[in-house]
């Protein structure tokens, strides 16, 4: 797991009830506290058949407790006193039954009771057989608990335990650990609207041949991600790359930089940031054949002319949103990159090397502002994405400061 780093140290509750599932609780928390978060784990009957107290116990390095009625906890109060210095819970898997019970605010066992006893958010990850899963019953208590304020996680489509194939599978350990640590992340960006570009473009020569660039969409991908754990909508528009993009990000896919600027036309008037992270190629060849060239033996020359400045496109809008670049420079960085957020009139600018940031999953960055500029030491990109995003909400509530409320 990458980019662990969280604001604060975060405590974190972790119910295991009844399923088969319940292995993979052993390798979530594991992944949970190599990344910071202090977990403490609470099972029921059912899940200690399925995972011994011995295992969770050994991974966090403290007792796991399975009794309501435990007298090792002050006043015998265990579904409060657990509770109530933990920052979630999180209960991986959760059962039908399980469910069901959150549903109807049922309390007959130490989990339950502690659910309903918090006051804390509460995240569930359901994990039950398909027919189970589709049962009209475990649909209608899902939205009941989805209007209760929980947060729901999964499930996924798979291979299950008894054979069948469909929806029920609980999320794997390291999409779960994921989640939480998104879930913990500041939701500085929390209702504003992200136009993210990333990738490289591609500039068809024929039907089979082309001009692109190295850059693997990896550092703009990070963005969004970051952007949506900041709390933001983002739209993300993608040249070729082979990435998997957010589940809550909207993807408009593009190839050319002509293509590209179409869409950020098309999208731009709903941003209030444009994040251009895309490496999109300076220039186009004048002519192109919808046929494959044929090889001759002698030599071709191919014209170029330059591919519009999208970025350039935006800030210069009659009301552009705050605007954020990117810049890979292959020297004189700092005079390069500040050169170009002024001529592009940009509030912000993120500079690297590209020799050593294309193709990576590590970068340094180094940012220019009206300020100056700040550097981000090398760190892992959704890290250093983390950082640019929150950057950018302190720079972005400075220009737009928020109107107090009568």
């Amino acid at each position: 797991m990458t980019g662990t780093s969280l604001p604060n140290a975060k405590r974190l509750l972790l119910g295991l009830t009844g399923g088969v599932a319940a292995y993979k609780a052993a390798e979530l928390a594991r992944l949970l506290i190599r990344s910071g978060i202090d977990v403490q784990v609470v099972m029921t009957a059912s899940a200690s058949r399925f995972v011994g107290t011995a295992t969770l116990q050994a991974l966090t390095g403290k007792p796991v407790f399975t009794d309501l009625w435990d007298t090792s906890i002050t006043n015998s109060m265990a579904h409060i006193d657990l509770s109530r210095d933990m920052d979630a819970i999180l209960v991986a898997p959760a059962s039908a039954d399980f469910i069901a019970k959150l549903a109807n605010g049922l309390a007959d066992d130490l989990l339950s009771t502690l659910c309903l006893a918090r006051d804390c958010p509460l995240l569930i990850v359901p994990a039950m057989n398909r027919q189970m899963w589709e049962n009209p019953a475990t649909q209608r208590n899902l939205i009941t608990l989805g209007r209760d304020g929980v947060t729901i996680l999964g499930p996924a489509s798979g291979v299950q335990a008894c054979g069948e194939t469909g929806m029920g599978r609980m999320l794997e350990a390291h999409d779960l650990a994921e989640a939480i640590h998104a879930f913990f992340q500041p939701k500085a960006l929390r209702g504003k609207r992200l136009l993210i570009t990333a990738g490289p473009t591609y500039e068809a020569i024929d039907a089979v041949r082309g001009i692109t660039n190295s850059s693997s969409g990896k550092m703009g991908y990070a963005v969004v991600r970051a952007a949506l754990e900041a709390g933001a909508e983002v739209t993300l528009i993608s040249g070729p790359v082979c990435l998997d993009v957010p589940a809550t990000a909207r993807l408009v896919n593009v190839v050319s930089a002509r293509d590209m600027l179409a869409a950020v036309k098309s999208e731009i008037s709903r941003a209030d940031i444009f994040v251009s992270v895309a490496a999109v190629a300076d220039y186009r060849p004048v002519r192109t054949s919808k046929q494959k060239t044929k090889k001759t033996g002698g030599s071709i020359v191919l014209e170029f002319i330059p591919n519009p400045d999208i970025l350039a496109y935006v800030a210069n809008l009659p009301n552009p949103p705050f605007c954020v670049g990117f810049a890979a420079e292959t020297e004189n960085l700092e005079r390069n990159a500040e050169a170009k957020r002024r001529k592009k009139k940009l509030s912000l600018l993120a500079a690297n090397l590209a020799q050593d940031a294309i193709g990576s999953d590590e970068s340094a960055l180094t940012l220019f502002d009206n300020e100056g500029k700040s550097h981000l030491p090398n760190a892992p990109k959704i890290e250093q994405a983390r950082r640019l995003i929150k950057h950018i909400a302190s720079l972005y509530e400075k220009q737009n400061p928020a109107i107090p409320q009568c």
